[in-house]
C-alpha cells in the first residue's frame, strides 16, 4: 500500500480481507477441521431434529415450544453463517474473503446472535405468563401475539446489526487486511483500522451492554416471581415439573449471555483475541449444539414427542 509523505501508511479501500483462523501446523488443522465439523454436523442434525419434531407433533403446538422452535431456526442459522467458511479456510491456502462477503457475514452474525438474545428474553416472559397468571396466559400468548413477540426480536436485532455493520465497515483499514479470527468479528476487524476507533468501542460496548444487562435484568426479575411462585406450590410433582422446564432455558440463558459478557460487553475483551477465539467457538457452535439437547433431555413432552415420531417411522 503506497505510504504517505510523512511516513504513515494511506487508506486504500480494501477489496478482500484474509482470515487467519488458528495458528498451527496441518495435523492442528486437521484437528480443528474435524472438531468444527463434529460440532457443526450435531448443531444441524440437533436443530433440525427439534424443528422437525415441534412441527409435526400436535401436541407441542404451544407458545413455549412455537418460541423453543424459533430458538432452533435461529442456532440453525448462526452456525451456518459461520461454520462452512471456517471449514473450507482449514485446508486453504488463501483463506480470502471478500469485502463485501466479510460485510455480510458480519451482518448476518450480529443480526441472528442479538435475535436470538431478545429471543431467550421473550422465552423467560413466557414462562412467567404461565406460571405466575395462568389465568390469563391464553389470552396475553395467544397466537398472534406470539408472532408478533418473534418479529420484534428480529426488528431490534436488525436495528442493532445495521448500527453495528454500519460504524464498523465505514472504518478506513489500511494496517493490514489480515484478520485475526476465523470469521468476521468485530473486535479484530477494529484493530485493522487506521483511524480513532474510540467512537466504534463506546457504541459496541454501550449497545452490546445495554442489552445483555437489559435482557438479563429481565429475565432475572421474570424468574424472581417464578421462584416466589414455585414455592407457594402444595404440589410436589407440580414444582417438580415447572423447575425442570424452567431449568433447561435457565441453563441456556447462562450459557449465552456468559459468554457474550466475557467478548464484548467488557473493555478488557478488546485486548485478548487469542481468549476471544475459543469463546468464540463456544458461542458459534458448542452452544447452538447444546441447546437442542438441553431442550430435549430434560423435557418429558419432547422426548415422548420424539419416541411418537420414531413409532411412527417404524410403523410405516
Amino acid at each position: 500500500m503506497p505510504p504517505h509523505r510523512d511516513g504513515n501508511v494511506s487508506a486504500v479501500p480494501l477489496q478482500e480481507f484474509v482470515l487467519e483462523g488458528f495458528e498451527g501446523g496441518l495435523g492442528t488443522q486437521a484437528l480443528l477441521f474435524a472438531v468444527f465439523l463434529a460440532l457443526y454436523l450435531g448443531t444441524v442434525l440437533g436443530n433440525l431434529t427439534m424443528i422437525v419434531v415441534i412441527t409435526l407433533d400436535a401436541r407441542l403446538h404451544s407458545p413455549m415450544y412455537f418460541f423453543l422452535k424459533n430458538l432452533s431456526f435461529l442456532d440453525l442459522c448462526y452456525s451456518s453463517v459461520i461454520a462452512p467458511n471456517a471449514l473450507a479456510n482449514f485446508f486453504s491456502s488463501s483463506k480470502v474473503i471478500t469485502f463485501q462477503g466479510c460485510a455480510t457475514q458480519f451482518f448476518f452474525f450480529s443480526l441472528l446472535g442479538t435475535t436470538e438474545g431478545f429471543l431467550l428474553t421473550v422465552m423467560a416472559y413466557d414462562r412467567f405468563m404461565a406460571i405466575c397468571s395462568p389465568l390469563r396466559y391464553p389470552i396475553t400468548m395467544c397466537p398472534s401475539a406470539c408472532t408478533r413477540l418473534v418479529l420484534g426480536t428480529y426488528c431490534a436485532g436488525c436495528l442493532n446489526s445495521i448500527v453495528q455493520t454500519g460504524f464498523t465497515f465505514s472504518l478506513p483499514f489500511c494496517s493490514s487486511n489480515h484478520i485475526d479470527h476465523f470469521f468476521c468479528d468485530m473486535l479484530p476487524l477494529l484493530r485493522l483500522a487506521c483511524t480513532n476507533t474510540a467512537l466504534n468501542k463506546l457504541v459496541m460496548f454501550g449497545i452490546c451492554g445495554l442489552i445483555v444487562v437489559g435482557t438479563t435484568l429481565m429475565v432475572l426479575v421474570s424468574y424472581g416471581y417464578i421462584t416466589v411462585t414455585i414455592l407457594r406450590m402444595q404440589s410436589g410433582a407440580g414444582r417438580h415439573k415447572v423447575f425442570s422446564t424452567c431449568g433447561s432455558h435457565m441453563m441456556a440463558v447462562s450459557l449465552f449471555y456468559g459468554t457474550l459478557f466475557v467478548t464484548y460487553a467488557q473493555p478488557g475483551a478488546v485486548e485478548s483475541m487469542e481468549q476471544g477465539k475459543v469463546v468464540s467457538v463456544f458461542y458459534t457452535l458448542v452452544i447452538p449444539m447444546l441447546n437442542p439437547l438441553i431442550y430435549s433431555l430434560q423435557n418429558k413432552d419432547v422426548k415422548e414427542a420424539l419416541g411418537r415420531l420414531r413409532q411412527k417411522h417404524t410403523a410405516m
